[in-house]
């Protein structure tokens, strides 16, 4: 009688624990800041005070996480407004379809942590399929991929009312720089809550559990900055229909390709720029 009441009360607080922290649909938004003088500067790169001047300034983005039961995407939002203030569904806001440059839309699917990455190139715009965690889909060329190593911490600070776990991703890597071999390490801090009850990471690649509201690297920051909980179209959250499905090999050719012809030209215009000037 005492294991069956024991029992009882075990499965009474699972339900209870369950009921409270029910999955809801909702928004989050997150700020974007990268500041390139302060990346070269924790680098250990010295650079000069004219080499600064012409450097980009730092820059600060929006973008926003709508997500349902089963799906998210995770896109670019205006500057100065989103869904959250307006209490609409995030419609005329967002920059969806690829939104330009190296920029991408992203679609969560979070029953099996598969990834569709929405982007355009050469004026076109493709589909990408992947899953949350796997490297990032650039890759290296010819390089050699770095070595990545998840160093877990005790360490826990909220956001947005979460308690959220520090993991820090420390990756080494060999580069040439100046026809010299230099081994460099870096690290990031991922801080991700358990709460939300679902995976996702603003950069897919830097994932290992949870839900992912800030990154913090070098001169990069990824901050969680409000959430709310609401309805949630369907359209929002699914992947678009119109475009060209690619794999990451083929993208990763595409880019190789890329590059050597950017080479080949530029290899061709050197004795004419040095004519010009």
């Amino acid at each position: 009688m005492k294991s069956i009441f024991l029992a009882s009360l075990c499965i009474l607080g699972l339900a209870v624990q369950t009921q409270a922290q029910p999955k809801k649909p909702g928004a989050i938004q997150f700020e974007s800041t990268f500041d390139p003088a302060a990346m070269a500067a924790a680098s250990g790169i010295k650079l000069s005070d004219e080499a600064l001047a012409r450097m980009p300034k730092s820059s600060v983005n929006n973008f926003e996480l709508l997500f349902t039961l089963n799906n998210a995407s995770y896109m670019a939002v205006d500057d100065t407004e989103d869904s959250n203030g307006g209490g609409g569904q995030g419609g005329g806001m967002r920059f969806g379809g690829g939104f330009g440059g190296n920029s991408r839309d992203y679609y969560y699917s979070f029953a099996d942590h598969r990834l569709t990455e929405v982007f355009d190139y050469n004026d076109s715009t493709f589909i990408m399929p992947g899953k949350l965690g796997e490297p990032a889909s650039m890759g290296f060329g010819s390089q050699v991929p770095p070595k990545v190593e998840l160093i877990r911490t005790d360490e826990t600070k909220t956001i947005l009312g979460f308690t959220c776990h520090k993991l820090t991703v420390k990756t080494t890597m060999k580069r040439k720089i100046m026809d010299e071999e230099k081994e460099i390490v870096d690290e990031t801090n991922v801080w991700f809550t358990n709460d939300l009850g679902f995976d996702f990471s603003p950069n897919p690649s830097l994932w290992n559990e949870g839900t992912v509201l800030a990154i913090e690297g070098k001169g990069t920051h990824v901050y969680a900055k409000s959430i709310e909980f609401r309805k949630v179209s369907e359209k929002d959250v699914s992947v678009p229909k119109k475009g060209y499905p690619i794999t990451a090999d083929e993208y990763r050719l595409k880019m190789e390709q890329r590059r050597k012809q950017r080479g080949n030209r530029n290899g061709n215009n050197a004795v004419r720029s040095i004519t010009i000037n």
